[in-house]
């Protein structure tokens, strides 16, 4: 792990040919390129950040939480671990993690679950699934195809019985992941707008995403 930070670390900003600022509660959709790196930032820290992937030339190949899970034999995401579609295909590789958490179980936020979970006076508060729906349907793409995510820097513990409870984040301002395209990728991130449960501190926050193409 020491090896990838150091690569990460001397990355120069300056050489990131993109650069995205997601204000809190907003989603976001973008390509990369084989080859290029993407950085998600967490700015502020205990921000969850909703992700999906998708083949940028075929959106019915996307990510599968279920054969990455799978791959690596474990049930959370780290430096290392290979985004699988559901094709058996490695979308992109985790090559670096400054937080060391992060869920691919537990899903996105969406009114219905709101609801249910919080009571009937949150069912018209924005959500995950709604953020996802603004972005994809950019791309021609419908609420069908909106598939189980990633939450990068969500805490949520696994008990023994297979209980899930989304507890308090661990990640600190400035805490990141990158990941290396081995395909062309759509990425598409919300940028988390929970304050029913504690996976953003009850307090959404922006966060970054850079982008840096691959060494010659």
């Amino acid at each position: 792990m020491t090896d990838f930070i150091k690569t990460s670390a001397s990355r120069s900003l300056e050489n990131a040919v993109q650069e995205h600022f997601i204000p809190a509660e907003a989603p976001w959709s973008g390509i990369v390129r084989k080859g290029q790196t993407i950085r998600i930032e967490d700015s502020y820290g205990q921000q969850a950040i909703d992700t999906l992937f998708y083949r940028a030339d075929d959106f019915a190949e996307r990510y599968s939480n279920q054969d990455t899970m799978r791959a690596q034999g474990g049930a959370y995401i780290g430096t290392g671990t290979k985004i699988i579609s559901n094709e058996g295909n490695v979308m992109l590789v985790m090559t670096a993690d400054s937080c060391g958490r992060h869920d691919t179980s537990a899903g996105a936020c969406s009114c219905e679950s709101n609801t249910v979970r919080f009571g009937h006076g949150t069912k018209y508060l924005h959500a995950c699934r709604d953020n996802f729906v603004i972005e994809v349907t950019k791309h021609g793409m419908s609420k069908r195809d909106i598939v189980p995510n990633i939450n990068f820097f969500m805490n949520v513990p696994i008990k023994p019985n297979g209980e899930m409870t989304i507890v308090d984040g661990i990640s600190a301002p400035g805490d990141y992941v990158e990941l290396v395209a081995e395909m062309d990728v759509l990425c598409v991130i919300s940028n988390c707008p929970q304050i029913n449960n504690p996976c953003n501190g009850f307090d959404p926050t922006p966060i970054r995403v850079l982008i840096w193409d691959g060494e010659d």
